[in-house]
Formats: C-alpha cells, structure tokens, sequence
C-alpha cells in the first residue's frame, strides 16, 4: 500500500538538503558573479535544456521583477539561430545538471568565440561546460528525490534556489525598495499592495465629522451619512477624537444617556495615517490594534475615513 506521508517527507528532506547543502558552496565565486552582474552594461542571457531551460525561464522573470535585465534563450534554439539574442555586453548563465549536454557541447564554443563571458550553473564540476565556463555557480547533488534518483527534482530545487540567491544579493546590492518592485510588477494584488494608497480607496463622502458639543441623535445622523461607521469629532476646527460603532455602544453599556454629547461618546486617541500611506500599511495597523476605520490626515488636515472594507474591495488581499 502507497505511503503518500512517508514518500512526501522524504521528498522535501531531500530537496531542503540538497538547497542546505548549497550554502558552503556559496563563496568567493559566487560573490564575483554577483559584481559581474551588478557592473554588466547589457542583459543576463539564461540558458538550459529540459527542466533546466524551465528553471531557466522562471529566473529570468525572478531578475527582471527585481532590476536586473534578463532574457531567456533556449540552448536548443540557440544553435538554430538564436543566438543572435546575445549581444556584446551581454553575459549568460548555462544551467545544467550534468553539463555534458549535446546542445551545451555546441553552444559553449559558439559563445567562447564572440568573447562573451560565460556562467555555468552546472552540477558536475568535471563535465565540458565546468571546464569552460568563466565562473561557476555549483549546484552538485548528492541524490534525487525521485525514487529512482533520475527525474529531476532535488538537482532543480538547488537550480532554482543558487539563482535565487543570486538576485536576491543583486536586489540589496542595487538597492532596489518596493516601490521599485511596483513599478515592475502594477498588477494583481502583488501590485495592488505596493502602490495602492489611502487616497485611492476613501471615497470623497467619506469625511463625516461633528463639533465635540453635537447630541447623540447629529452622532449618528453623520456616521450613517458618511457609511463608514465612524464620524471625526471636531473642536475650534481641529480634530480632538473618533466616534465608532463600538464607542457607542461602550457608551450605552456604560450607562450614557440619550443627551450625551460627542466629546463624552469619543476616543480622544484615534489612529491616523497620512492620505498618501499604502493601503496595506493601514490594514495592518487595523489588524494591530483589533480596529476597522482609521482616520485619514492631510498634513493636520482632516481629509476622511476609511473602512476595512474600502482595503479589502480593492483586492489587495
């Protein structure tokens, strides 16, 4: 009978290993490809073949999100014409496990004799492409966690997290922020999270506000006019204090009569963000602090309210 716990475990066991295993790898090396890269005045060129070339096309994408100019060719294509991609500043990574593939055979001394500098992210460090790269990036493994140690998976995984790390340094050595990253990735809630601000979500209605002598009954008038479920709480035109849902019913509880006023209903200490704060900032300070509005501030300027909700209708999450 199939042991579907015992086979996964002993999957990831040896694909964490073999990414563990890469970390004494990580040395003078890998530090020169990284300056390499960092200094480059035209694109890294990755290539591979088989499940190599698909790990190949994923770290293309992980260095163009990230600042660093990729291009994915493919080591087949490439000795059918396509190499005319690589161009004179151009550097390229060859991934491969063995490094002793046909098309890698064919493509190396094609790059060697255009002067182009050559990376190899190889697992064999005796193979052809180890022999001729300029540097190598070592991804050598010790087992696969297919079954029958051919598929491959923990050799993958080590490709897959070596080029990770590889832009991951070139990120912090550029110093690229999230509002570079947002720039490169506008879409989806990935996007969304990154450049969406306070002031994209609050609606212009959403500005209630009450002098701090107002009744109950104007209280509420304006917290349901305002359909945030709070209302600010001015004095001399200057916000002093909020009114929630909850305030009001802590002040009901709490023995308060229906000839209250506001400044005996609010919360003298609200939590409030600048108009141009990123929305996710302001949903984890709700989240914080157990609150669904904060009040939203122009300078010293009241400008409105926002809502739990208005964040969570934006799709950021």
């Amino acid at each position: 009978m199939m042991d579907w716990i015992r086979r996964a475990t002993e999957t990831l066991t040896l694909e964490s290993d073999a990414i563990r295993d890469l970390i004494p790898k990580v040395g003078i090396e890998f530090k020169a490809v990284g300056q390499l890269l960092l200094e480059m005045k035209g694109r890294v060129v990755i290539t591979g073949i088989g499940k190599s070339a698909i790990i190949a096309q994923k770290l293309v994408a992980t260095f163009n999100s990230t600042g660093t100019p990729a291009i994915f060719m493919h080591a087949a294509d490439a000795i059918h014409g396509d190499l005319g991609l690589v161009q004179r500043d151009d550097l390229v990574i060859c991934i491969s496990k063995s490094g002793n593939s046909p098309e890698i055979k064919a493509l190396v001394p094609l790059l060697k004799s255009r002067d182009i500098q050559l990376i190899g992210m190889v697992g064999n460090d005796g193979s052809y492409l180890a022999q001729h790269s300029d540097f190598i990036l070592d991804t050598t493994v010790s087992k696969e966690a297919c079954p029958l140690d051919l598929a491959p998976t923990s050799s993958t995984a080590a490709q897959m997290a070596m080029g990770d790390a590889l832009a991951t340094c070139l990120m912090e050595a550029r110093g690229f922020e999230a509002a570079d990253f947002a720039q490169m990735h506008p879409g989806g809630a990935l996007g969304k999270r990154l450049y969406t601000r306070l002031q994209d979500v609050m609606r212009s209605d959403q500005n209630p506000s009450v002098m701090h002598d107002a009744s109950l009954k104007l209280v509420v008038l304006e917290m349901s006019s305002g359909r945030c479920g709070a209302t600010a709480v001015k004095r001399n035109d200057k916000v002093v204090g909020i009114i929630t849902d909850g305030d009001l019913r802590r002040a009901m509880e709490n023995g308060l009569g229906t000839d209250a006023e506001a400044i005996q209903l609010m919360n003298d200490a609200p939590k409030t963000m600048p108009h141009d704060a990123l929305a996710v900032q302001a949903f984890q300070l709700m989240e914080k602090h157990s609150i669904s509005q904060i009040m939203v501030m122009d300078g010293e300027d009241y400008a409105g309210i926002v809502h739990l909700h208005d964040i969570l209708r934006e799709g950021i999450f």
